[in-house]
């Protein structure tokens, strides 16, 4: 069986046995991978603090039949550490590992692993607020998985914008005519947010109301919860706090 190298984003570990742990990483060329790492919960272990959650590695892997082996790793980023002392950014970077883990149980691109990178590259160095890195991540992988949300013309008839209905069965904004009974209105501005997290606009993120924030993360949450048909169980403990502001019209039917 032949051994191979990649870099990869550890999402989660297992104990194993007595010393061993089960690591699943999101990797640059070969999608998600299931490997042992053997020996790692030794305090001798050579390279256990390397394959914890959120770190970046290049990892060599030896070809199992249904588990890998970690031959090696060679720390690329350290971020667990810094992610892990702030409990806003703890919790961003599990909700987007766990959502990671959902979307890339069948296939994995590149740029999904970049992504993910980029995330928690800047929940590390607290680049920006913890809930809008997480809210920004989860539209653009959700967008890279075939599943972008429809921010512009009506999601189901294709009638030009703009409209201030939003439905996440439906795909996104869509018009009066096409818009069930209830379904939620989203103002203008907190619109003009989730394009903003979409396109990584950070200058205009980061200047954006409380109210906006809090209507936006609340879209995004339902959004990328429903398409991946089970809940984020992370994103129960993502705090909201800071974003509560005045009442905003979006969720008003």
């Amino acid at each position: 069986m032949p051994t191979y190298r990649d870099e990869a984003v550890i999402l989660r570990t297992h104990k194993l046995g007595e010393a061993d742990r089960i690591v699943t990483m999101l990797s640059r060329r070969n999608g998600k991978i299931r490997a042992v790492a053997k020996g790692v919960r030794r305090t001798s272990s050579k390279f256990g603090s390397r394959l914890e959650p959120f770190m970046i590695a290049d990892v060599q892997l030896y070809k199992g039949r249904s588990l890998d082996i970690v031959q090696q790793a060679e720390s690329l980023g350290a971020y667990g550490a810094d992610i892990a002392v702030d409990y806003e950014r703890f919790t961003a970077a599990s909700a987007m590992v766990e959502t990671a883990d959902r979307l890339n149980e069948a296939e994995a691109t590149s740029e999904q692993y970049l992504l993910l990178v980029g995330g928690l590259r800047s929940l590390s160095r607290g680049e920006h607020s913890a809930r809008n890195i997480l809210d920004s991540y989860l539209l653009r992988v959700m967008a890279l998985s075939g599943w972008a949300p429809a921010l512009e013309d009506c999601a189901r008839c294709g009638a030009p914008g703009p409209h201030s209905h939003f439905g996440a069965p439906l795909g996104g904004l869509v018009c009066e005519a096409c818009a069930p009974a209830g379904s939620p209105r989203i103002a203008p501005s907190s619109l003009a947010l989730l394009r903003a997290l979409m396109r990584g606009d950070w200058v205009t993120i980061d200047s954006a109301p409380p109210a906006d924030m809090a209507a936006a993360s609340g879209i995004v949450a339902a959004y990328a919860q429903f398409h991946l048909e089970r809940g984020i169980r992370s994103l129960e403990h993502v705090p909201l706090d800071r974003l509560r502001g005045p009442a905003s019209s979006a969720g008003a039917p």
